[in-house]
């Protein structure tokens, strides 16, 4: 892997940082890409080159936290990290990837929405990944590959932000509802 050059870094940092200060008074509605440049000093050509689009701005915000998750849930203390059975190790992974969501639910609707595959790949294999082994270690005679998606599908961003800002669901009430999901898989 290459090396980012020490300029490209400090840019890459001045631009998050002040991407995160427009999104902390304004809210992700106020996010463009010249207000984000001119408040880090670079060019609008520097930060489509660096991040594409709106979109590849809003994955590069949401990218430290989703580094912590993922460091949790793969060599975290249980019962989110190894050491839990599955079973539980599932539930407190559903739990803690609704928390994610809903912590950064408008910068994963922009990310999750700027075209018809953009929710899949990278975070979503990995999600993808550890909840299908659990379930085959639950049920090996499962289809844990797509059991795992059918966990994963209630925690889209549009549909979960759908749930909780329009019908009014609150977050505890999906938690228990992927709950009852994974029992009826697992069980």
């Amino acid at each position: 892997m290459r090396r980012e050059r020490t300029d490209a870094a400090r840019n890459r940092a001045k631009i998050l940082a002040a991407a995160e200060a427009i999104v902390a008074a304004q809210g992700v509605r106020g996010l463009s890409m010249a207000e984000v440049a001119a408040a880090a000093g670079v060019g609008v050509g520097t930060l489509y080159r660096r991040f594409g689009d709106r979109s590849g701005l809003a994955y590069a915000l949401i990218d430290r936290r989703e580094r912590e998750f993922q460091s949790a849930f793969i060599e975290g203390p249980p019962p989110l990290g190894p050491g839990a059975d599955p079973a539980a190790r599932a539930r407190a992974f559903l739990d803690a990837l609704t928390d994610r969501t809903v912590g950064q639910l408008d910068l994963l609707l922009m990310a999750e929405t700027a075209g018809p595959f953009a929710r899949f790949g990278g975070a979503y294999d990995a999600y993808h990944g550890h909840l299908s082994m659990l379930i085959a270690q639950l049920r090996p005679d499962a289809d844990a590959y797509c059991l795992a998606d059918a966990l994963l599908a209630p925690l889209a961003a549009p549909l979960l932000a759908h749930r909780i800002r329009e019908c009014g669901v609150e977050v505890e009430r999906v938690k228990l509802a992927l709950a009852a999901l994974l029992d009826g898989m697992t069980t």
